[in-house]
């Protein structure tokens, strides 16, 4: 199932598909190392749900949730 980052939920796991944003932001989004076919998981939201950190790789990363709404990612199965 389809989702974006934005709707994850804390601890949950997902593989990013594609960026439906352009230009500056696209460009940050992509150097913070959020790039498709790589795994995120959602660490935790702010207490008033924005900014989120997500864990990519070993990385912690952090960003806005209109940010987090233009990455589409598909949602881990457990097997």
């Amino acid at each position: 199932m389809q989702t974006t980052l934005s709707q994850l939920s804390i601890g949950q796991s997902a593989t990013i598909v594609s960026h439906q944003s352009n230009g500056a932001v696209r460009q940050r989004l992509l150097d913070l190392g959020l790039i498709p076919q790589s795994q995120i998981k959602l660490i935790r939201k702010a207490p008033l749900r924005d900014p989120f950190e997500f864990r990519v790789g070993a990385t912690s990363v952090v960003i806005r949730k209109t940010e987090a709404e233009t990455v589409i990612v598909q949602l881990a199965t457990l097997s």
